[in-house]
C-alpha cells in the first residue's frame, strides 16, 4: 500500500508523438519516441517496449506518460519519459491514450 501523496508526486501527462526512430541497441525489440507535452514541459524522449504498434500507427497519437522519473540510459539513447500501457491477452502493451483530445500537457488525476 502507498499513501495518496505517494500517488500525487507521481506526474502523469498527455503527450503527441512527434517522431519514431528504430532502437536498435535496446535489449528487446524498442522504438525511441519523441513526445510534446506543451508548452509547460516541451518535447521529452522515451524508450517504448511497444513493438506491436507500427511507426506510422504512434506518429500523431495521443499518449499517457510519466514524466517525472529520472532519466534512464537505454544504450546510447537517454529516456526521459515513460509512456504507460496494460498488457493484453497476447502480452502485447496497449498505450494508454485520452478518448478525446485534450490539450498537451494535460495533468491526470
Amino acid at each position: 500500500m502507498i499513501e495518496f501523496d505517494e500517488f500525487l508526486a507521481v506526474d502523469m501527462r498527455v503527450g503527441r508523438v512527434t517522431a519514431v526512430e528504430d532502437l536498435p541497441e535496446a535489449r528487446k525489440p524498442a522504438w525511441k519516441l519523441t513526445i510534446e507535452f506543451g508548452p509547460e514541459l516541451g518535447v521529452k524522449r522515451s524508450s517504448a517496449q511497444i513493438t506491436n504498434y507500427a511507426r506510422d500507427e504512434l506518429e500523431g497519437r495521443l499518449v499517457v506518460a510519466v514524466v517525472n522519473f529520472a532519466p534512464r540510459q537505454i544504450g546510447p539513447f537517454m529516456s526521459e519519459a515513460l509512456c504507460l500501457g496494460a498488457s493484453d491477452e497476447e502480452g502485447r502493451i496497449i498505450l494508454l491514450e485520452p478518448r478525446s483530445e485534450v490539450p498537451l500537457g494535460s495533468r491526470i488525476h
